[in-house]
């Protein structure tokens, strides 16, 4: 019972607008700044490492390289703090946690990037037709 409870009050606090990205992505995070009573946005950009938890209270971790040095960041998807997620890149993961990408330095820290499939080349190209033979008589 507490739980469907539970539920609904977390209901209400969701966005609706969230953009749809996965682990490995490249992602621009758009966070609001608040210096004095002025409201800034600032963009965090970097590749997608983790996500965790579920509802309100779901995050993601966002790692990039910032003078040679790793920086982490962790978001929560539905604050009102995060004006929007902009993915960049969509790369290939073949896990749920890329922990494995802060040991990396240089080129093997990029990820292989996920081609977008098309169904366009199979069906732009015509089929051969046969040629006719002609049979003297």
């Amino acid at each position: 019972m507490s739980q469907k409870i539970l539920a609904k009050v977390e209901a209400s606090s969701l966005k609706s607008d969230v953009a749809p990205f996965a682990i490995g992505d490249t992602v621009d995070v758009h966070t609001r700044i608040l210096e004095g009573d002025k409201e800034r946005i600032q963009i965090f950009n970097g590749v997608v490492i983790a996500r965790a938890g579920s509802g309100s209270r779901e995050t993601f971790t966002v790692r990039r390289i910032v003078a040679g040095e790793g920086v982490e960041r962790k978001f929560p998807i539905h604050s009102p703090k995060i004006a929007k997620i902009e993915v960049k890149r969509s790369g290939v993961a073949r896990r749920a946690k890329l922990y494995y990408l802060r040991d990396r330095v240089g080129k093997s820290v990029r990820l292989k990037e996920k081609r977008a499939e098309t169904t366009e080349g199979t069906a732009a190209k015509p089929a051969k037709a046969a040629k006719k033979k002609t049979v003297k008589a």
